[in-house]
C-alpha cells in the first residue's frame, strides 16, 4: 500500500503528458497556427510521456515483458496499416486513374475536350442554375475540372442569389451558362430528360475561346451535296457541326461571283457531279495563289475538270474504285475501312480508330518543288484492298493487268509556301482602297477654286487627296471626297502559305454517316487545319450518348416482371426441392 501511495503522484503526473500533447496538437490543427504555445505544449507532453516510459522500464523491466512487445507490435502494425491507407488515399486523390468500359466512353472526356481545357489561357467557369445537383452532370464537370485549374463550376440557386441570376439573364431552372473572362454564353438547359452534354459544353467552350470566327464557303452549282433539307445525300449534319464549333458557313456560286470573297478562310468543294467552268477553276487557283485554303472531295466516276489545278500541286486522281474485301460495316467491299492514318495534325490522335468511305477513289501525288504532301488515309494492304478498274463487275477479283494493289491513299494534305510575288499580291489586298464618298458643300458665292478634301481611314492615311474643281453655282454642290476604306483582309494570306486537302470521297459526311466512327472528325479536323487557326485543337471530338433504352409494351413489361418475381424464384425452389429429395 505504501508503494502504491508513493507511485500515485507519478501516475497522476503521467496523465499530464498525453493531455498536454493532445491540447497542443488540437490547438494547432483547429487554429492552423503553430505558434510557441502549441509547440511548447506538444514538446512538454512528449517529454513527460518519454520520462514516464523510462521510469516504468526501470521499475519492472516493462519493455522486456512479452505483453509489452506484443502490444508494441500490434500498435506498430496498426500505425503501419493506417499510414498505408492514408498514402493510398493521398495518391488516389492526387493521381486520378479511371477505367471506362462503356461502348461510347460515357465517363471519359474526348481527346478534343481534354486538349481544349488543358490549353485554356483564361479561366472558364460553368454556372448551373438549379437547386438539384444531378450526379451524372456533376461527374462530367468534375472530369473537366481535373484537366486544368483554370476550369471551375458552381451550382447556383436562382432564388437564393437573384442578383447573379439577373446578371446572366436566367429565365428558368436548369440553365447552364459558360463564363469566359468578360464573355457569357448559354450552353443548354438541363432537366430530367436532358442531361448536361459534353458535345454542347466543348463546342461552347471552343466558340467562346476562339479569337475570331472563320468563314467557310461551300461551292454549289455542280451537283455538290445540298447544305440543308431532308433529301438523300444532304450534309446538314456536317454544316451544323461546323456552326457549333464557331465557323460561319455560306454557299458559294462562282458563276454569280467572278472571284472568291476576300473573307474566305476555307473553300469546300463537296462531291461535284458536273464539270466546273474554266473561270471557276481559275478563281480557285487565284485564291490558292494568294494564300487560300481548299478542301476538295472528289468522288469516283466524276470529272470536275480540276486536273490543271491539281497538277500544280502534284496531285493526280485515280479513276479506279478502292475496294476492301475485309470491310464489315454492312456497306459492302466498295466502302473501304481505314484504320491507318498518316502522321499529320489532322489525324494525330486517331490511333487505330475506324473511318469508312463508300465509293472512294485512290489519290496519287508527285513531288513538286515548294509543296509538301502528307498522306492522311491509308487502306489495308493487298489482298484485303486494291484499286478495281472494272467497276461494273459483280464478282470483285484482283486483275494484275489493270488493277492496283493496296495499300491505297484516299486522302492527302498539302501545303505550299507563297512566293515573294504571291505574298506581295496577297498583301496588296489588305491595302486601303480609296473610294469616292459624296460630300455636300454649300457655296454661298460662285467659286471656281479647286477644293481639296481627304478623309483618312487611319491615323496614317494611305490614300492621296484628290483635287476636284467645284463649278460656279449658287446651289449646294456635291464634291467627291477620297476616303480610305480598308478592304476585308484575307485571313489565310498572313501565314505565308496556302493549304489544300484532297479526299477521294464525299459521301462519308452525308447525314447518317457523318456521326459514325471518325468520319466527322476527318472532315472537321480538315476544315480546322485548313482555316489555319492553330489555337483550335485537332483531335477526336466528343460524341453524343447513345440511347440504350428498351421500349417495352404493356404485355412485355408484365411478362418481364412475372419472370423475375415469380417464375425464376419458383424455378429455384423446385430445383432446391429436387436436390433435397435426392439426398434425403
Amino acid at each position: 500500500m505504501k508503494l502504491l501511495a508513493k507511485k500515485k503522484p507519478l501516475k497522476i503526473l503521467f496523465w499530464f503528458g498525453p493531455f498536454l500533447f493532445a491540447a497542443g496538437l488540437t490547438s494547432g490543427l483547429v487554429s492552423d497556427n503553430w505558434g510557441p504555445i502549441q509547440l511548447t505544449l506538444i514538446i512538454l507532453g512528449t517529454v513527460i510521456i518519454v520520462l514516464w516510459l523510462i521510469w516504468q522500464n526501470k521499475q519492472n523491466n516493462w519493455l522486456g515483458q512479452r505483453s509489452t512487445q506484443a502490444s508494441t507490435n500490434a500498435l506498430i502494425a496498426t500505425l503501419a496499416v493506417l499510414a498505408i491507407l492514408g498514402l493510398i488515399n493521398f495518391l488516389g486523390t492526387r493521381y486520378d486513374t479511371r477505367v471506362d468500359l462503356t461502348e461510347t466512353k460515357l465517363f471519359t472526356l474526348a481527346p478534343q475536350s481534354r486538349e481544349l481545357v488543358r490549353n485554356l489561357q483564361v479561366p472558364a467557369k460553368i454556372l448551373l442554375f438549379d437547386v438539384n445537383q444531378d450526379p451524372v452532370d456533376r461527374d462530367l464537370l468534375e472530369n473537366y475540372r481535373r484537366q486544368s485549374s483554370k476550369f471551375s463550376f458552381e451550382y447556383v440557386d436562382p432564388q437564393a442569389r437573384p442578383g447573379l441570376a439577373r446578371k446572366f439573364g436566367v429565365k428558368d431552372y436548369g440553365e447552364v451558362y459558360l463564363e469566359f473572362g468578360d464573355k457569357r454564353q448559354l450552353v443548354q438547359v438541363v432537366g430530367p430528360q436532358q442531361r448536361l452534354s459534353e458535345v454542347k459544353l466543348t463546342n461552347s467552350l471552343q466558340q467562346i475561346s476562339s479569337i475570331s470566327s472563320a468563314k467557310v464557303y461551300l461551292l454549289q452549282g455542280h451537283g455538290e451535296h445540298e447544305l440543308s433539307g431532308k433529301d438523300e445525300g444532304v450534309i446538314s449534319q456536317a454544316i451544323k457541326a461546323l456552326n457549333d464549333k464557331g465557323y460561319t458557313t455560306s454557299a458559294l456560286n462562282l458563276v454569280e461571283k467572278s472571284s472568291i470573297p476576300q473573307d474566305a478562310n476555307v473553300v469546300v468543294v463537296a462531291g461535284p457531279k458536273r464539270s466546273l467552268f474554266e473561270n471557276e477553276v481559275k478563281a480557285l487557283q487565284d485564291y490558292l495563289n494568294r494564300g487560300g485554303n481548299v478542301l476538295l472531295m472528289i468522288d469516283p466516276d466524276t470529272d470536275p475538270k480540276l486536273e490543271s489545278l491539281l497538277a500544280q500541286w502534284g496531285v493526280k486522281l485515280d479513276n479506279r474504285l478502292a475496294v476492301d474485301v475485309s470491310a464489315s460495316v454492312g456497306l459492302g467491299p466498295a466502302a473501304p475501312l481505314v484504320t491507318q492514318y498518316g502522321k499529320h495534325p489532322i489525324t494525330k490522335d486517331f490511333g487505330n480508330g475506324i473511318s469508312f468511305y463508300p465509293l472512294a477513289r485512290p489519290i496519287d501525288t508527285n513531288p513538286v518543288p515548294g509543296i509538301q504532301a502528307t498522306p492522311l488515309l491509308l487502306t489495308k494492304a493487298y489482298p484485303n484492298s486494291w484499286a478495281e478498274s472494272d467497276q461494273q463487275s459483280e464478282n470483285l477479283q484482283f486483275n494484275p493487268e489493270s488493277d492496283r494493289k493496296g495499300p491505297l491513299t484516299l486522302g492527302v494534305a498539302l501545303t505550299k509556301k507563297l512566293s515573294a510575288k504571291s505574298e506581295a499580291t496577297s498583301k496588296s489586298t489588305l491595302t486601303p482602297t480609296p473610294t469616292a464618298t459624296p460630300q455636300t458643300q454649300a457655296s454661298p458665292t460662285p467659286s471656281t477654286k479647286p477644293t481639296t478634301a481627304a478623309t483618312p481611314a487611319s491615323p496614317t492615311p494611305s490614300a492621296k487627296p484628290t483635287t476636284t474643281a467645284t463649278p460656279a453655282s449658287p446651289t449646294p454642290t456635291t464634291t467627291p471626297t477620297a476616303t480610305a476604306t480598308p478592304a476585308s483582309p484575307t485571313p489565310s494570306s498572313t501565314s505565308g502559305e496556302s493549304r489544300m486537302v484532297v479526299l477521294g470521297n464525299s459521301d462519308f459526311i452525308i447525314n447518317g454517316l457523318f456521326d459514325k466512327q471518325l468520319n466527322g472528325d476527318v472532315f472537321l479536323n480538315s476544315v480546322t487545319w485548313l482555316s489555319q487557326q492553330d489555337q483550335q485543337p485537332l483531335s477526336i471530338s466528343p460524341k453524343e450518348v447513345i440511347n440504350r433504352r428498351i421500349n417495352l409494351t404493356g404485355v412485355q413489361a408484365l411478362l418481364l416482371e412475372l419472370s423475375s418475381v415469380v417464375i425464376l424464384p419458383l424455378i429455384g425452389l423446385v430445383v432446391a426441392a429436387i436436390f433435397w429429395w435426392t439426398r434425403r
